[in-house]
């Protein structure tokens, strides 16, 4: 079992583009396929954290659903926006990679460079 995890969607190519730079360095991380699979509330709220990026930080504002539910708006809490990733895991930003040495949101895929070892700078 390999202790790196990828929250991973296929038809991202930042995504597939990560995916693709860990197995060319010979690892195969453990797969998240988010959209079918998505996070509880503690594993999202956990991510977000060790992201260090916030909540909004995560959220993917590009995501038509965004400004549908009005995601943008200041005053929208934590927690609500939380509650929509949970609802509606397209919100989450990806690909998002956890190894021992931290979580980063791999946007460019090469951020994923940050916390391989023997690849930081």
């Amino acid at each position: 079992m390999t202790d790196i995890t990828i929250y991973h969607n296929p038809r991202c190519g930042s995504s597939r583009n990560t995916l693709a730079m860990l197995r060319d360095r010979g690892i195969e991380p453990r797969v998240v396929e988010y959209l079918k699979t998505p996070p509880s509330r503690d594993e999202l709220v956990a991510l977000i954290e060790a992201a260090g990026l916030g909540v909004r930080g995560i959220m993917r504002e590009k995501e038509a659903l965004y400004a549908e539910l009005g995601l943008g708006d200041a005053a929208r809490t934590d927690d609500e926006l939380i509650d929509a990733m949970l609802a509606h895991p397209i919100l989450l930003n990806r690909p998002i990679v956890v190894t021992p040495l931290g979580t980063r949101l791999c946007r460019p895929p090469e951020v994923v460079l940050e916390i391989l070892p023997g690849t930081q700078h």
